[in-house]
């Protein structure tokens, strides 16, 4: 049994509480559940309101024109195939209250999802009076909920961990990471399933570059926007992304020197004509998040690479079938714009340095989240790469993890020196740690790492 199977079982036999030791409110925005439909994080079978099996058999597309949500899906109702469109609401009644039931844009409306049931029953109805079926989803069954937690005092697994040696932590460690590895695995081939191969990588680069703050606008695009969308004018790549990011108004480019000026100039002539047919798809502002965030990790020059790597994504593509995982890794940290290489944002003033546009530190992590997690699923085994990728920088959840794992223990720092046990850290403190309720009272954990082998 390898390390990652024993740490599914012990997993798996967790018998802990089901409320976080620090209960966080979440909101949702309809554009993050929506891009979680889409990405097939609620899983693709389901049973409607009414009790009738449903299976969605192809996800459509993000429909620019006016109507649902969602285009061109099929579906299986209790074995019988359908394909139109799909709406997701945040509450069943507002299928009523958007007039959705006179418009007859939404009479091809083949399911209405929907997050909050009111306290009476409802029912979807096209303006022919055709019945829509309906589903309901869950938030709280997303995985991943759990950013920016507060530092945490030592849990009880301090002691056993303490008295453990060097090796066996590690060990334990390892076969978290090794756990965690082929869950991204995993997820990454039913995406894979839902979109293709591609689209799947390209979604998942782009949410890479997003970095957490901005994970889910970058999400956002590369689904609106697929990767053969954008290939089929590969001259406008950049303009019709950061058009539909909503960073491209109509500024008095005078105020500009020359560099700026010509770029923005450019970028502009090229989104106009198509503002129209895609403004419906542009995301609101609000979904950035542009403060507190490192000059050079600014979602515009991440907007930058990404559209690098939709232009070269064939090179991307052959670098990937290499044996060698440095020809990736050189590849990512080659990319460069000859604006993007000397400017924090699309207005700031030039740099006098040219300036990585995908440093080290998130190339490290597009490898270990996307890059070698689709290796995995498709060949041999990636764990002999994913064990020696360096820790380049720390982060407040590993941080966070650490504290409550190994307090003061002084060898904190040698069990997180590489990036796969700094992985395996948060997938523990993910398991258990946010998910005990008893304040490490009935926590499983403790126990399992004393009997650890």
């Amino acid at each position: 049994m390898s390390g990652g199977e024993r740490y599914a079982e012990i997993r798996a036999s967790a018998k802990i509480g089901e409320r976080p030791l620090f209960p966080l409110p979440r909101n949702f925005s309809e554009l993050e559940l929506q891009a979680h439909w889409f990405a097939g994080d609620f899983g693709r079978e389901f049973t409607s309101v009414a009790g009738d099996k449903i299976e969605i058999v192809q996800f459509g597309v993000w429909n620019c024109a006016a109507g649902p949500d969602f285009s061109d899906a099929s579906l299986r109702i209790d074995g019988r195939l359908v394909r139109g469109s799909i709406e997701f609401d945040l509450a069943d009644r507002n299928w009523e209250a958007h007039g959705h039931a006179t418009n007859p844009a939404f009479d091809e409306t083949a399911l209405h999802v929907f997050v909050e049931a009111g306290p009476r029953a409802f029912f979807s109805r096209t303006s022919a009076h055709r019945n829509v079926p309906q589903v309901r989803v869950e938030p709280a069954a997303l995985p991943g909920l759990t950013n920016n937690l507060p530092l945490a005092r030592p849990g009880r697994c301090h002691a056993p961990l303490r008295d453990l040696p060097d090796e066996k932590v590690c060990g334990i460690l390892e076969a978290a990471a090794q756990f965690r590895l082929q869950r991204k695995a995993e997820r990454l081939q039913r995406l894979a399933d839902l979109h293709g191969t591609d689209e799947a990588l390209f979604q998942e680069m782009a949410a890479a570059l997003g970095y957490t703050q901005n994970k889910l606008p970058f999400t956002l695009l590369a689904q609106r926007l697929p990767l053969k969308t954008l290939r089929a004018a590969p001259n406008e790549i950049e303009a019709t992304l950061f058009g539909l990011a909503g960073f491209l108004d109509a500024p008095d480019l005078r105020q500009f020197d020359g560099p700026t000026r010509g770029y923005l100039r450019k970028l502009w002539d090229q989104w106009w004509p198509r503002r129209a047919e895609l403004e419906r798809l542009a995301l609101p502002p609000r979904t950035w998040r542009l403060s507190g965030t490192r000059p050079m990790n600014h979602p515009q020059r991440r907007l930058g690479a990404l559209g690098l790597l939709a232009k070269s994504w064939p090179q991307f593509r052959r670098s990937l079938g290499k044996t060698n995982l440095a020809a990736v890794g050189e590849f990512l940290g080659g990319v460069s714009h000859p604006f993007w290489d000397f400017h924090y944002t699309l207005r700031s003033a030039a740099t006098a340095k040219t300036m990585a546009l995908i440093g080290a530190t998130r190339v490290a992590e597009m490898l270990a989240n996307v890059v070698l997690p689709f290796r995995h699923g498709r060949a041999a085994s990636a764990w002999p790469d994913y064990e020696t990728l360096p820790a380049r920088l720390s982060n407040r959840r590993v941080e966070t993890g650490a504290a409550r794992l190994f307090g003061g223990d002084r060898r904190g720092g040698r069990f997180l020196r590489t990036l796969a046990r700094q992985q395996g850290l948060l997938q523990i403190y993910e398991d258990f740690c946010l998910q005990d309720n008893s304040d490490c009272a009935q926590c499983p954990f403790p126990e399992q790492m004393r009997r650890w082998v």
